[in-house]
């Protein structure tokens, strides 16, 4: 047993000759909420499918809630909740119908006062017996938390559960994710592709990339590991690099496509600069990075987060198959 809430050493999957997870560390301490940030297709999903043993290790070793993932799958299930990307609850059921639902998928006998209990904790207690058809986008988030938090787990799996929404129900589930947190004392595993979603929540950061950790600390010491800014910059016709590597105060160039990435060393000293080097009707856009987790991934990755390839999740069936696995 441990006092650690997940334990990972060189968890690997492959597929073929794909390496989707690359010998992956990791360490959640127990309580708060831990972020695994990466760009689509890094591989962050399949990590939450190693260690919920949705999918079996290729090579290493897992604890999740004191057990071995391999050994002891069924008491890791019982231990944890799921919240999928996308809300997918029984339109056609109540909230109350919805909660026994999922009492019968996780064997509950004696649910009934903690389903109250989430209701009122969620303000949902007066539309209990309404269809979910009639809920709005963050309401239905509410009943999703809660069907997760029913069987009392000790750790919650929340793989990208802001992705879509509008920017006020994201912030109300940010408030909702952190209150959960802290009252139900739960430890909460959140992948995410956004920046801001991970630097607001999270105690501890480990930012992913194909298929492997590349960074690991709180959002505040891994911000210090980048002492400049970043300028990125497009232009209406092609610039060389030698032009830009010329300017003073420019460390690094970086061609991403039709932009190039600026390192500086203080964006407020180059900017005047660069505009004198270049014709300001050539500049379509720029954008000025300061010291941010953006900017870590720029560092490590030479890439911003959201230029990475798209990866396309069918989280009907994978909530389906996390159902299914805890009955």
């Amino acid at each position: 047993m441990t006092d650690d809430a997940i334990v990972a050493t060189g968890i690997t999957k492959t597929y073929g000759t794909l390496t989707a997870v690359d010998h992956v560390d990791l360490k959640v301490p127990a309580g708060g909420i831990f972020g695994l940030l990466g760009p689509n297709g890094a591989g962050k999903t399949t990590i939450i499918k190693l260690l919920t043993g949705l999918s079996e290790l290729t090579a290493g070793e897992a604890l999740v809630a004191g057990y071995d993932v391999r050994r002891y799958p069924m008491e890791v299930k019982q231990r944890i909740g799921w919240v999928a990307a996308e809300v997918i609850l029984d339109d056609d059921f109540s909230a109350w119908e919805n909660l026994w639902l999922q009492a019968k998928f996780q064997r509950l006998s004696d649910w009934k006062g903690r389903a109250s209990e989430l209701l009122a904790y969620f303000s949902l207690q007066d539309r209990r017996k309404d269809k979910v058809s009639t809920y709005s986008t963050g309401m239905r988030k509410k009943l999703e938390i809660a069907l997760a938090l029913l069987h009392e787990p000790r750790i919650i799996f929340m793989d990208e559960p802001t992705i879509g929404l509008d920017p006020g129900t994201r912030r109300m589930l940010w408030e909702l994710i952190t209150g959960v947190s802290r009252e139900y004392g739960i430890t909460i595993f959140l992948t995410s592709h956004y920046i801001e979603e991970a630097d607001a929540l999270c105690r501890q950061v480990a930012i992913l990339d194909q298929g492997r950790i590349v960074a690991l600390g709180s959002p505040d010491d891994l911000k210090a590991r980048v002492r400049a800014d970043y300028v990125e910059l497009e232009t209406a016709q092609a610039l060389d690099e030698p032009t830009l590597r010329a300017i003073a105060g420019v460390q690094e160039v970086r061609a991403q496509g039709s932009t190039w990435i600026l390192k500086v060393a203080r964006s407020e000293e180059v900017l005047p600069r660069l505009f004198e080097s270049l014709e300001t009707d050539r500049i379509r856009r720029i954008n000025v990075e300061k010291p941010s987790l953006e900017s870590v991934f720029i560092e490590l990755t030479g890439k911003r987060i959201d230029q990475a390839s798209a990866e396309v999740h069918d989280y009907r069936k994978f909530y389906a198959n996390v159902r299914r696995a805890r009955g």
